[in-house]
């Protein structure tokens, strides 16, 4: 068998790093919804904010995630190109764990307030920080390089799949009992960290002592700012979600718009990683290889467009059903119609993230790919938490409805423009490493 025939599922490395990654991502899904609902409902409930300004908090809460994440992500990236990048996804594990474990008991004890959310929404940014690099750095060695495509898309089903039951089973835990959500996702980090000690050690290829750790960390920015393939892959994401920032504010839109409640909004924010799952599934049985630049551009403006149709969700359904109701779905109209936009929104965001995770892996080399995939998290985190932010101050200013179409039309300029500025992102005909260069 060659290479290009070994299958990542084959290699069980691979399977214990994949439940790993499968089990921390339910975890932390399940406790990001209920923080976000828990945020939102105290700001309205205990501080009696209006719904603007609620959804400002939201924001806020993105950007305290995002603070930890903009300080420490040199230094993350520095840690998975040092130290066994096994033992750095398992500590950072541990102390999202204890996040949970210290939320439910402040739940359990009905002594919750905004600023201890946000102080912890700020922990569990430090955690995850050093959990991407390191994780993003270990697939690589543990599969053949020309598995990588197929793992990658293995890897983000992991993630979708348990974005799909994360928030859904944190909802319907959170109705049930508020604290069981955050019981329940220390348990799975137990697992994923005992899980990703099976791997075998994962060591970076040595660095030169006597260049300094701050050094080594401003090489892998400069690195990245000098390849400008990369720089355009992870860029793109970074521009596009933090304007098409919807999922911030599912909790607007759950209590006060379409008025679904805790057990709605895991099903919106499962919807998402519905679409996902199910285009990376397809990925894994049949890889993209041809033109696979032109299509993750496509991706993004189907996403633009996606959320458009979220944001104007409630409108359609009213329009289209005239009493806002389909019966035979057991569900508003506007509910339907938000869950179809939001599966064609992760679908679309699949494509985009499985087209770029490759190309940025491939065109990495080994020795700076912790460094590499930081700023990679980095670009990530700031579209997904400053995107909060943003969608926080864009819905004071505009209302929810206008934060969320202004996003989604402001994603789709952003594509065109990066089209034109980085060429080499719709040139690029397959997977191929052509344009890497050399690490510092």
């Amino acid at each position: 068998m060659t290479a290009a025939e070994v299958h990542p599922l084959s290699i069980p490395d691979y399977r214990y790093f994949w439940l790993s990654r499968f089990m921390a991502v339910l975890a932390t899904m399940g406790m990001v919804v209920v923080i976000g609902y828990q945020a939102y409902d105290i700001a309205r409930s205990d501080y009696g904010m209006s719904i603007r300004e609620a959804s400002l908090q939201l924001g806020l809460l993105g950007l305290f995630q995002f603070i930890p994440l903009a300080l420490l992500t040199p230094v993350a990236g520095w840690a998975a190109d040092r130290w066994e990048r096994r033992t750095v996804a398992r500590v950072a594990n541990c102390i999202d764990m204890l996040v949970a474990l210290t939320l439910g008991w402040f739940t359990l004890h009905d002594m919750l307030t905004l600023p201890l959310l946000f102080g912890f929404a700020a922990l569990h940014g430090v955690a995850r920080v050093f959990v991407g690099p390191a994780m993003s750095a270990i697939a690589p060695n543990i599969v053949p390089a020309a598995s990588l495509p197929r793992a990658i898309a293995l890897s983000s089903i992991a993630w979708q799949v348990g974005s799909v039951i994360g928030p859904a089973s944190g909802g319907l835990l959170f109705a049930g009992n508020p604290s069981s959500p955050y019981w329940v996702s220390a348990g799975l980090l137990l697992l994923a960290t005992i899980s990703l000690s099976f791997v075998k050690p994962v060591f970076p290829p040595p660095m030169e002592r006597k260049i300094h750790p701050v050094r080594q960390m401003i090489d892998g920015i400069k690195y990245t700012w000098s390849e400008r393939f990369l720089l355009g892959a992870i860029t793109l994401d970074l521009f596009a979600v933090l304007l098409a920032g919807a999922t911030a504010l599912l909790p607007v839109y759950a209590r006060d718009i379409l008025q679904v409640g805790p057990d709605g909004l895991g099903q919106l924010r499962a919807a998402p990683a519905v679409g996902a799952s199910l285009v990376a599934l397809l990925l894994t049985l049949r890889p993209l290889r041809h033109n696979v630049g032109s299509k993750m551009l496509w991706a993004v403006v189907i996403f633009g467009l996606a959320t458009i149709g979220f944001g104007f969700s409630h409108e359609i359904g009213a329009r289209v059903f005239g009493n806002g109701r389909i019966d035979w779905l057991n569900m508003g109209a506007g509910m339907a119609v938000a869950l179809v936009m939001l599966v064609i929104l992760g679908a679309s965001d699949m494509l985009s993230v499985y087209v770029r995770s490759s190309l940025v892996q491939l065109n990495t080399p080994d020795d700076m790919r912790g460094r590499v995939s930081s700023v990679s998290g980095l670009a990530i985190s700031a579209s997904n938490e400053l995107g909060e932010l943003q969608s926080g101050v864009a819905a004071a200013l505009l209302g929810p409805v206008g934060a969320v179409v202004f996003g989604g039309a402001g994603a789709i300029m952003v594509t065109g423009l990066w089209a034109w500025l980085f060429p080499e992102l719709k040139n690029a005909r397959t997977f191929e490493p052509q344009y890497r260069g050399k690490s510092p």
